[in-house]
């Protein structure tokens, strides 16, 4: 056996490791996701909605949209589509469900797409609009995954992973996979830490995660890598982000949040 393919073993086997460890601690930890970080979950949320502009997608405006739908009802709907990666219970999609026609999330964790999909039977939004499955595009030995590989997960004007890049294993790829799914133009948008401590042992994520939190040039490298460095902005996010309920720090932790965004070339 060559040295590499014995490297390459080991690799492959430390990531599937690490993919089982996310997946059980949120299929655990899914149904309850949402009660337990309401606050932060709503934090996040009202500052993406805030930063519409500089995400710099040509958003749908419902009102001059259902305008031209009804004065033309030959023209066919303007789309556009967001990609909501490692979906969790389905932040992002929550805060650009009002801004876009179709919010498609994709999770490891089934615990958590059914929490996601709960939601949206709950409003009564059909899955043509809003639905998430199973999947993983990060394994580096399947670049194409076939549950991933209908039209239905290609051609996004916006992919967005919302606090996951640091759970990743290898995040310069989780950027490249992330851009090939997006068309020409589309916006690759990233909501993170700042860099950090480490977290304490007691807290029982501690075992998913792989980074603690990324620099502007850290993240601008991984953008630019994927050929979706146009246009670069990193903005760091009000006054940090409150987490309740976090073990090591009492029942609260404030940490600084950064949001990334760059377009495909």
């Amino acid at each position: 056996m060559s040295h590499s393919h014995s490297h390459d073993h080991s690799h492959s086997h430390s990531h599937s490791h690490h993919v089982d460890a996310n997946r059980s601690h949120w299929n655990e930890h899914a149904a309850t996701y949402n009660s337990r970080f309401e606050k932060t979950i709503q934090q996040i949320i009202d500052e993406i909605q805030a930063r519409r502009d500089w995400i710099g997608v040509n958003w749908v405006d419902e009102a001059s949209d259902s305008e031209a739908a009804a004065s033309s009802s030959e023209t066919p709907k303007r789309t556009v589509r967001l990609l909501d990666y490692a979906c969790g219970t389905g932040l992002v999609s929550r805060a650009l469900a009002p801004y876009v026609t179709q919010c498609v999330g994709v999770d490891l964790s089934e615990g958590m797409v059914a929490e996601y999909n709960k939601s949206v039977s709950n409003q009564g939004i059909p899955p043509s609009e809003m639905f998430a499955t199973v999947g993983n595009l990060l394994d580096a030995d399947d670049s194409s995954p076939a549950s991933l590989s209908g039209p239905e997960f290609f051609n996004f004007d916006i992919a967005c992973v919302g606090l996951g890049f640091h759970h990743f294993d290898n995040p310069t790829l989780a950027a490249r996979r992330l851009a090939e799914r997006l068309k020409p133009g589309g916006v690759l948008l990233i909501v993170d830490f700042l860099p950090h401590e480490h977290m304490g042992h007691d807290n029982p994520a501690v075992k998913t995660v792989t980074h603690n939190g990324f620099s502007e040039e850290e993240v601008q490298k991984m953008f630019v890598e994927a050929g979706a460095g146009e246009k670069f902005s990193y903005v760091e996010v009000g006054k940090g982000i409150v987490f309740t309920n976090v073990k090591e720090h009492g029942s609260t932790m404030k940490r600084s949040v950064f949001f990334a965004r760059g377009s495909k070339l």
